[in-house]
């Protein structure tokens, strides 16, 4: 069979993708988090009386932990195949990437298999921020003069 007919047995048995519904349902539930972490720092800030930056660090750890938490219960998966990238761009993406690499290989060990493997999907997000932060920092110290 040449290239140009297993394409097209190939198109004619995808299932077409709806990108508005999907993109509309991810802003939602995308949505939805902010909602649900401009909460917790207003609940954190009149629960603690702390500042909004300290509440802040306080709503980042909670969403991490829920989504490992999630994750660990293997609700995550199922939420995200309905949510799309409403989950997977905030950081409880992130959380379930590490967390869900993090689970694959705990039979190998804490040192070898967890600890080796949890930054396997993680590690190019923290380098490419961390880059990031380093590129845009010198940029603004060049314009800005210091």
């Amino acid at each position: 069979m040449d290239k140009n007919k297993y394409k097209a047995l190939v198109d004619k048995h995808c299932p077409k993708e709806n990108r508005l519904y999907n993109g509309l349902i991810a802003f939602i539930v995308g949505g939805l988090v902010g909602v649900l972490g401009q909460f917790l720092v207003d609940i954190y800030s009149y629960l603690f009386s702390i500042p909004t930056k300290e509440a802040s660090t306080i709503m980042i750890i909670t969403l991490v932990f829920l989504g490992c938490f999630l994750t660990c219960l293997g609700f995550f998966d199922k939420m995200v195949s309905f949510a799309r990238c409403g989950l997977i761009i905030p950081i409880t993406g992130f959380a379930h990437s590490m967390m869900s690499a993090t689970l694959e290989y705990k039979k190998e060990g804490i040192v070898t298999g967890m600890g080796a493997n949890m930054f396997k999907l993680a590690g190019t997000v923290i380098m490419c921020g961390v880059v990031s932060a380093y590129f845009f920092g010198l940029l603004r110290y060049l314009i800005m003069g210091g």
